[in-house]
């Protein structure tokens, strides 16, 4: 049975290394749903946040191939329930004189925020994770939504532990 994992990669900041990793999962037939990447506190390390649908073993296997690419200094699989995870969504809605207030109405009820207004259109931005953003669309979509942007997943494990230092001193120690 597929299901959907979370995992957290941390790399040297490298050119290349996002390729290697996304080749590795796709040489495996997997569809990446999600894929974020970004620096972390330390800038010499950056953080590839990959969502994929996978049975375990199969998954297993990825993980232990990428552990052996010379730039991959860690990886973890994040549950739903020991992370935070969220996604960023950007989706225009026609929001003209009639509709405007009950689309206004939508945006406060999921806690989102109007970033851009014209005459025939609002902008909405929106924080959290994907089933909150999915529910968003689902009440705006009566309104007529003209374009939708949303980022992959980022994700943090919960807790006082930092993946980071752990790969810093293995970079280090190199």
């Amino acid at each position: 049975m597929s299901t959907r994992h979370t995992l957290s990669v941390l790399v040297e900041n490298k050119p290349g290394v996002l390729t290697r990793v996304s080749a590795l999962f796709a040489r495996r037939a997997f569809n990446i749903h999600s894929l974020a990447v970004g620096p972390t506190e330390h800038p010499e390390i950056s953080r590839i946040t990959v969502v994929v649908d996978a049975a375990e073993l199969p998954l297993e296997q990825v993980t232990k191939q990428l552990n052996k690419l010379i730039n991959v200094l860690k990886i973890v699989e994040l549950e739903p329930e020991a992370s935070v995870q969220r996604e960023l969504l950007l989706v225009k809605v026609r929001a003209d004189d009639a509709s405007r207030t009950a689309v206004l109405q939508v945006v406060e009820l999921f806690r989102a925020h109007v970033v851009d207004v014209s005459p025939e259109a609002v902008t909405i931005e929106a924080t959290g994770a994907h089933g909150k953003l999915d529910a968003l669309l689902t009440a705006l979509e009566p309104h007529g939504i003209r374009e939708i942007v949303q980022s992959g997943t980022v994700a943090i494990a919960r807790g006082p532990r930092s993946m980071t230092d752990r790969a810093l001193e293995r970079l280090r120690s190199a």
